[in-house]
């Protein structure tokens, strides 16, 4: 290995993703990605738990904010405006990552066990927003239905704001998903 260089863990990250994109996530050994990251398979260790974590290592940090800024909405925000407030924080996340976020997106569809593990990580999300909604008051049947609604509106969002086309911001799409919605559930 050659001197030290910083950022160690997006090294890590660019090194997966390019591999995942290259040879494909089963193929791809965590010595390879240590390896064109200029780094030992112990630095790998030291930042990820194994090879799929390098796409999952944010979730519990995005799940916390969503939840924190359900909990922050004015008390008088009706449950899908908190939940609208919890889009709106979590968009901000992304802002630049558009790229990232389309490669990791492409692994995650290319291999039927990390798609099981982005369906975890929204069923959690699901979960905390819930219980955030039912510290506000709202009962249990209409919370778990709500935040159930804010993740199917989130993942609308979200793989709108990865096409390939796609020019718009994230908080953007968030926000007409979440208007679509609303103009569905009114109208009869």
């Amino acid at each position: 290995m050659g001197r030290w260089e910083p950022d160690s863990r997006g090294r890590l990250t660019k090194a997966a993703l390019e591999l995942y994109g290259e040879r494909g996530y089963e193929q791809t050994t965590v010595a390879e990605i240590a390896r064109r990251a200029g780094l030992t398979e112990r630095t790998f260790f030291r930042h990820y738990a194994d090879k799929r974590e390098v796409l999952f290592a944010g979730s519990g940090s995005l799940e916390e904010l969503f939840v924190q800024a359900v909990a922050g909405a004015p008390e008088s925000a009706a449950p899908i405006d908190a939940i609208a407030a919890g889009l709106e924080a979590v968009s901000e996340e992304f802002v630049g990552r558009r790229e990232f976020a389309r490669q990791r997106q492409a692994v995650i569809a290319a291999n039927a066990e990390l798609q099981e593990r982005e369906l975890i990580k929204l069923a959690s999300i699901s979960a905390a927003l819930a219980d955030a909604l039912r510290r506000r008051g709202v009962a249990g049947p209409a919370a778990s239905l709500t935040a159930e609604v804010g993740v199917a509106v989130f993942k609308v969002g979200f793989e709108l704001w990865i096409a390939a086309s796609e020019e718009r911001e994230l908080s953007q799409l968030m926000r007409e998903s979440l208007d679509e919605l609303k103009a569905v559930t009114a109208s009869g």
